[in-house]
């Protein structure tokens, strides 16, 4: 049933969770909480996703002191299954141990764990779209949200199920419903739930790399209807009503877990950690704070999360099964990206940058084979544009990947990419602005957005303000056209800051870290 979300019990938790959205949208990179040194026996190592960000003040009350690293679930998954989280980390701390569990061998790398809160995922639309739906107050199944996305009754955003836990879950509990799965889907039943997929993403209109950024955008744009998001964010935002599907949701439950390498003196600190969390009065301000639910029976739920039962929807229970789901989304059924890279060649490229940017763009093309790497690559019915630029925007090189067989334009775009030469100035805007012609003419069939690289500082061609100019000047349509920013090498950081906000998109920092990495994460977004 549809419940609303009501603006004034929520306004502190909606300005926290905007702030913190913000702070991400400035810089996005993996990072790790301040103020506590990297190690020692006294020191707790927590690799997790940035889902519990907003914990982080209260786990200096704790008595602990925990030193948070940040990461993508498929990235923070692979690298515990691999045995590669052992030596830098005590415990993780994501939203679900799922897909993890899925790996073969990671069970055997987790000790311990401990179910911290929980939060289903759910779908928040306008008030005023629930009632011209007829759903206010009524069990709403997936089947009838399904249908009412099919006949284009309502729009929504998601985050991308291969970057975000949140799109991970809904799109687990989308097919699960859809394919009438009593038991864990398999890979023939997501095969065979496809086309009905396809017809629910249809109503798809936003995506993101993280829920956090998805809410600030919906947020500050309001141009869909809804998003599909936590049930503890989707709280935070006003004017939505939240849809508890009757047939089901997925739920994440933020397990803190041990690592099995854990020395003896990081137990410790990891149980009087986690007894803290679960202590009453710890929970009742999660729950308070973040809207999410508790985990001990001793707090009992508060209002805003109504009295229905959650029924639980079944998760694959092989790996095969989930990441073809993601597969399915990626080539099928999601509306296909159109990605315009504009790439710095100038001379201040020459050597290890040029070579760093060649192989960022190879990786795109399947060249890394973990998981997140071959999620992350272009994908098929995708459009891709590459506008070099040095003392000018060079020759726009277009490539369109067929949905079926992508891997001869794959090998192409590779080709590309290892011809790339440095030499000349930098002309920035002239660049940046050949793409956004390139993309006119785009429509609802694509999702388009535009990255921008570079390493310096503008020297030729038209200026900022031009840009600006010339950006204002394009049709509505062109102008909700993002631009990801990647700051490399010498990037004018006040500048390109500048343009991610005229442009509604974000910054990513590859400047201590990898090009390669930087791109990866940016196509969560794409």
């Amino acid at each position: 049933m549809s419940k609303p979300s009501s603006p004034s019990s929520h306004r502190t938790a909606a300005r926290a969770a905007v702030a913190l959205a913000l702070l991400a949208m400035t810089t996005l990179a993996a990072c790790s909480s301040g103020d506590v040194p990297d190690d020692g026996p006294d020191v707790l190592r927590v690799l997790a996703g940035s889902e519990i960000k907003d914990l982080e003040p209260m786990l200096k009350r704790s008595g602990v002191k925990v030193k948070i690293s940040y990461t993508g679930t498929l990235d923070g998954a692979e690298q515990v299954a691999s045995g590669g989280a052992d030596s830098s980390y005590d415990a993780i701390w994501f939203s679900s141990n799922r897909y993890l569990s899925l790996i073969n061998g990671a069970t055997a790398r987790l000790s311990t764990e401990t179910k911290i809160m929980s939060s289903p995922v759910l779908l928040g639309l306008k008030t005023a779209k629930v009632k011209e739906l007829g759903w206010e107050g009524k069990p709403v199944s997936w089947d009838q949200i399904a249908t009412a996305a099919r006949e284009g009754r309502f729009t929504f955003g998601m985050t991308n199920p291969a970057s975000s836990n949140s799109g991970f879950s809904a799109l687990v509990g989308v097919a699960a419903a859809l394919s009438d799965a009593g038991e864990a889907l398999s890979a023939q039943q997501v095969t065979a739930v496809t086309p009905k997929l396809k017809e629910f993403f249809s109503a798809q209109r936003l995506t993101s790399g993280s829920s956090g950024w998805l809410a600030d955008a919906y947020a500050k744009e309001g141009k869909v209807d809804g998003i599909v998001n936590y049930e503890s964010v989707l709280l935070g935002l006003k004017g939505l009503s939240l849809v508890y599907p009757s047939d089901g949701v997925v739920t994440a439950d933020y397990p803190l877990t041990l690592l099995a390498s854990a020395k003896p003196e990081k137990k410790e600190l990891y149980g009087k950690l986690t007894a803290w969390l679960r202590t009453p009065d710890t929970q009742r301000e999660i729950m308070t704070t973040t809207h999410r639910r508790p985990a001990v029976p001793e707090v009992k739920p508060g209002p805003e999360f109504g009295t229905a039962p959650l029924l639980e929807l079944p998760f694959p229970n092989r790996r095969t099964a989930a990441d073809g789901l993601i597969t399915a989304y990626l080539d099928k059924v999601r509306v296909p990206a159109q990605a315009l890279f504009v790439l710095d060649t100038s001379g201040s490229m020459e050597g290890e940058r040029i070579e760093a940017l060649r192989h960022a763009l190879v990786t795109l093309t399947g060249a890394d084979a973990t998981a997140s790497g071959m999620f992350s690559r272009f994908r098929s019915r995708e459009k891709v544009v590459m506008v070099p630029f040095n003392d000018s925007a060079g020759q726009p090189q277009s490539f369109a990947l067929p949905e079926q067989n992508p891997q001869p334009v794959l090998g192409q775009i590779k080709s590309y990419a290892e011809s790339l030469q440095a030499g000349g100035g930098t002309a920035i805007f002239d660049g940046l602005r050949t793409a956004y012609q390139q993309a006119a003419g785009s429509g609802a069939d694509h999702y388009t957005s535009v990255v921008l690289m570079t390493d310096g500082e503008n020297t030729n061609g038209i200026s900022y303000e031009d840009f600006v100019s010339f950006y204002q000047g394009l049709p509505p349509a062109q102008q909700q056209i993002r631009t990801f920013v990647v700051l490399f090498g010498d990037s004018d950081v006040d500048e390109m800051n500048k343009i991610a906000t005229l442009t509604r998109g974000a910054v990513f920092d590859a400047r201590s870290g990898s090009l390669a990495s930087a791109f990866k994460e940016i196509r969560g977004y794409q």
